[in-house]
């Protein structure tokens, strides 16, 4: 075999239900975020844990943020590093 020669790929190809559960799935994401950006969360710029927990768990609630769903990060506890 030359260096030229490519092995053909053996795996199936996504059946539809992947795809369309990978299609579902960034667009709930994408809604998430249109969530975010409608809260102002990324309105002067997260400068902490807290702020930048709260766009996570807001873009990860999706849909759900025009349910009355309004996640909040208040603390981080993140470990310290030794000395």
């Amino acid at each position: 075999m030359t260096m030229r020669e490519r092995v053909p790929d053996r795996r199936p190809a996504p059946s539809a239900g992947t795809r369309l559960l990978g299609l579902l799935l960034l667009v709930w994401l994408a809604i998430g975020v249109i969530a975010a950006v409608q809260r102002h969360n990324f309105d002067n710029a997260p400068i902490n844990c807290a702020g930048f927990g709260t766009i996570a768990v807001t873009a990860l609630a999706g849909p759900l943020n025009y349910l009355g769903v309004n996640p909040k990060v208040n603390e981080c506890d993140l470990p310290q590093p030794s000395r």
